[in-house]
């Protein structure tokens, strides 16, 4: 991702938090927002709790069944992910927090990140010298 596109998302998002407080602020009152804000960190960090549970149980059993725990690891990365949006102060953030710790659209944020992956990243064996030469 070019330096020039971090720099917009550092700035556009705070200020697209900000905006919205201000309209949920404006529209049911300055306490019922922050104990709004407060209640999705709270729920945010109890849902991350439980979801890391649960994908950590899924990549133990994929280990001890011998299998490569591909899903499971990339599940946990969205979950850390999510759980940190949700803690994070802000309607917009808790809305992507949802959406990545919430197993069915985590599934549909999962598709999607394994296509745009697919793309970008070749997987290549190692290459074995015949016997009596050395490895390049």
């Amino acid at each position: 991702m070019p330096l020039w596109a971090l720099a917009l998302i550092f700035l556009v998002v705070p200020i697209a938090e900000l905006y919205a407080i201000y309209l949920v602020g404006d529209a049911i009152g300055v306490l019922p927002t922050i104990l709004l804000l407060a209640a999705d960190s709270l729920l945010g960090s109890l849902l991350l709790r439980s979801q890391g549970r649960s994908v950590w149980r899924r990549f133990n059993d994929a280990m001890s069944a011998g299998r490569m725990p591909h899903r499971e690891v990339l599940d946990g990365v969205l979950i850390i992910f999510g759980g940190a949006f949700l803690i994070t102060p802000g309607f917009i953030t808790d809305v992507l927090g949802l959406v990545l710790l919430i197993p069915p659209t985590r599934a549909v944020v999962r598709r999607f990140v394994v296509r745009r992956l697919g793309r970008r990243v070749e997987v290549r064996g190692m290459r074995h010298a015949p016997p009596g030469r050395p490895e390049r």
